[in-house]
């Protein structure tokens, strides 16, 4: 369940933050610096939480700092695509969030994030070689 939740792809952080509102894509708030900012997370440098507050980001699409059911569900369908029928990817999610909400508020807090994915090594796997 760790893997699945953290694993990134540049299909699913490019998908997830223009995907969530076509106003994003009329009003070009991707930029250069952004992409580069985010590329940077990946580099040899990056640090743990950098890169672990950077993976949270992708999930929380709304940016409001946590990950709701919904978000979790249309990130995790773009990584799974048609391979997990809408049925089973709920059942995934949901127990996700049981398992990683902590405050039981129905939603996943950064710190709650961190302590199902911060004691993985994800953060040595989020690296690009240049």
């Amino acid at each position: 369940m760790k893997t699945v939740m953290v694993k990134l792809t540049l299909k699913v952080i490019i998908t997830s933050k223009l995907s969530f509102n076509n106003q994003y894509i009329l009003n070009s708030i991707f930029s250069f610096l952004e992409f580069i900012q985010g590329v940077s997370q990946f580099s040899v440098k990056g640090d743990k939480e950098s890169k672990l507050r950077f993976a949270f980001r992708i999930y929380d699409m709304d940016n409001d700092g946590y990950i709701s059911n919904g978000e979790l569900f249309q990130v995790l369908k773009m990584m799974v695509g048609n391979n997990l029928k809408d049925t089973q990817l709920q059942q995934i999610v949901d127990k996700t969030i049981l398992f990683a909400d902590k405050d039981e508020d129905g939603k996943i807090n950064f710190e709650e994030f961190c302590s199902v994915v911060g004691n993985t090594d994800i953060h040595k796997k989020m690296v690009v070689d240049v």
